[in-house]
């Protein structure tokens, strides 16, 4: 009976000391794991902020505001109603976080801070400080809409400019045996932009299980790039099929390049003629002046200037 006991009280330290060695080691891997989340988060808002300018923490700290002006925004809606709104902040990719609603109270915050600043120049008594009081808070009225319009134009390049090369990567991983949905998971890890926004939510949607049609038909939706709705139009048609997508991802990236030489060689061409008309029209005339002016000093200042041959 002793030797029950006695056993019975050495299991009992020993598994007192087991609970404790993994309590310990337990609070080790947890206080690792949170020095590590912290560094991947820090490294991640270092990033996120060091990609925004002045000028976007400036448009951000308005916007704190414009809510409390949504409701006479949304009044005010001369070149801004709210479906048309909505469609341009889709394409432009939500900037600044702005909703329909925040960026109507934008317009009027602007307007209010174009009406201060017309105020203090005329106060101040600078040149054309009455044309500024009048005009500037209409300006402020219209450059939340310019901004947010150059922001979707914006994106929409850029969207169109990655899409080569992301329908290549994707399309060797195709042939390399992985499946869609995990080549474009793979791929756009190593993207920063429109491209990752959009295909990072077109494979949320997919794991939460939206059809795949319509997952395509929201990412047609919310862009108007033409190459852009290229690709989705094809993917579509060969989830319809079945065609494999490898082939025409690659004849598609190649095609796109294709068309973007030309346009440069386009624009270059274009530009030709400005070159000369502006080297004809302003640095030629330039030129002729300086010579005529060193002329005309050589004549007044010179061995054998005017004004020598009359002292003599």
């Amino acid at each position: 009976m002793d030797g029950v006991i006695l056993s019975a009280i050495l299991l009992f330290w020993l598994f007192l000391v087991l609970s404790f060695l993994n309590l310990y080691s337990y609070s080790k891997s947890k206080e690792t794991l949170k020095v590590h989340l912290n560094e991947v988060a820090l490294t991640q808002a270092m990033i996120r902020e060091k990609k925004r300018s002045l000028f976007d923490r400036m448009i951000m700290f308005l916007s704190r505001y414009a809510d409390d002006f949504s409701a006479i925004g949304e009044r005010i809606n001369f070149y801004s109603e709210s479906p048309d709104v909505e469609i341009l902040l889709t394409k432009a990719g939500k900037p600044y976080g702005l909703t329909v609603a925040r960026f109507q109270g934008f317009k009027i915050v602007c307007v209010i801070l174009g009406f201060i600043i017309g105020t203090f120049l005329f106060i101040l008594g600078f040149p054309f400080a009455n044309v500024l009081f009048v005009t500037l808070p209409f300006i402020g009225f219209f450059i939340p809409i310019f901004l947010v319009r150059g922001k979707a134009k914006k994106r929409q390049e850029q969207l169109r400019r990655d899409l080569p090369d992301f329908l290549d990567t994707v399309s060797i991983s195709l042939q390399a045996g992985s499946g869609l949905d995990g080549a474009i998971k793979e791929v756009i890890s190593y993207y920063i932009g429109p491209i990752q926004e959009e295909f990072s939510r077109f494979i949320q949607e997919i794991e939460l299980g939206v059809p795949r049609e319509k997952a395509y038909m929201e990412m047609l939706n919310r862009n108007d790039n033409q190459d852009f709705q290229n690709v989705i139009k094809s993917l579509i048609q060969g989830s319809r099929l079945g065609v494999p997508v490898a082939t025409t991802f690659q004849n598609q990236a190649n095609e796109m390049r294709r068309i973007s030489l030309e346009q440069v060689k386009e624009k270059a061409a274009k530009a030709s003629p400005k070159v000369t008309l502006i080297t004809s029209f302003l640095i030629a005339p330039l030129i002729m002046l300086m010579i005529l002016g060193l002329i005309i000093l050589n004549m007044i200042y010179g061995e054998d200037s005017i004004i020598n041959l009359f002292s003599t």
